[in-house]
């Protein structure tokens, strides 16, 4: 015969306590799975929200006028192949040196210096975390962690890699105003430094979302725009034309492909300034 016992109220609290618990578990999951996807600082890399935000048709350029192809690449490469590359027409690369000021690229030497080798005109490009510091400040950095120039016919300007920010709001927390402020601290720093105009790299959305569609970098900072689709589609304000033109994150060798808006003599014209 059964024995039923009487339900205590320590009972009562443990059987509350295992249920809370439970519950505990359940509702935290959740965060724990959004926090797995946020990586770490420094894996930042030149159109890593591009297809999340903006989506991938998976076509590419169509109906161009004369476009000289070249790649990005970051410390998710590693060590590249770059004759590979060369062989296949790739003519020109840009290399993620540094991130805020927390993060070099361990493989900038090897990507940087390597693309020279095999004869390709080279650059250097920084990925920007404006809720850490100024833009002057960041700049310094990249300059004195390989984003500089010099007018060696083979060395592209700096690139300031301004886009949605993989980990956190996709503003940086920052108002329009703001947002505009701190390029225009990074660039004119980076000008002060180098004599050269940084180059832009963003997405229209981003830009309009985070900006406001500001016009004010338009006439100085040569465009890079990223775009996963047959066509560049709409500009950033200011800028009537792009100079270069992220169109993939899946080309071969390398994922990230770009045109850049002109025969080779027009990359040349670049790096010459």
């Amino acid at each position: 015969m059964p024995v039923h016992r009487p339900v205590t109220p320590k009972r009562r609290s443990i059987a509350a306590g295992a249920l809370l618990a439970a519950l505990s578990l359940l509702f935290t999951l959740p965060s724990a799975a959004q926090a797995a996807d946020v990586p770490a600082r420094g894996e930042a890399h030149l159109g890593m929200g591009v297809a999340e935000h903006d989506g991938d048709t998976g076509e590419g350029p169509v109906g161009r006028v004369t476009q000289t192809e070249g790649v990005d690449v970051s410390s998710h490469q590693g060590n590249v192949a770059w004759s590979t590359l060369w062989s296949s027409g790739v003519k020109w690369a840009y290399t993620k040196a540094t991130e805020s000021t927390y993060y070099t690229n361990p493989y900038f030497a090897q990507q940087y210096n390597g693309s020279y080798n095999v004869g390709m005109i080279r650059g250097a490009y920084h990925f920007a975390t404006p809720d850490t510091t100024n833009g002057a400040t960041q700049a310094n950095y990249f300059v004195d962690h390989g984003g500089g120039w010099s007018k060696d016919g083979r060395t592209l300007p700096g690139v300031l890699d301004i886009e949605w920010n993989p980990y956190g709001a996709a503003c940086y927390g920052k108002t329009q105003a703001a947002m505009v402020t701190w390029i225009r601290d990074f660039v004119n720093q980076y000008k002060a430094r180098t004599g050269r105009d940084a180059v832009i790299y963003t997405a229209t959305s981003w830009w309009t979302d985070c900006t406001g569609n500001s016009a004010a970098f338009g006439s100085t900072n040569p465009l890079w725009i990223a775009r996963y689709a047959s066509t560049v589609g709409a500009l950033p304000a200011g800028w009537g034309v792009q100079t270069i033109w992220q169109y993939t994150s899946s080309g071969p060798t390398v994922g990230d492909h770009n045109k850049f808006n002109g025969a080779l003599d027009r990359v040349q014209a670049l790096a010459n300034g």
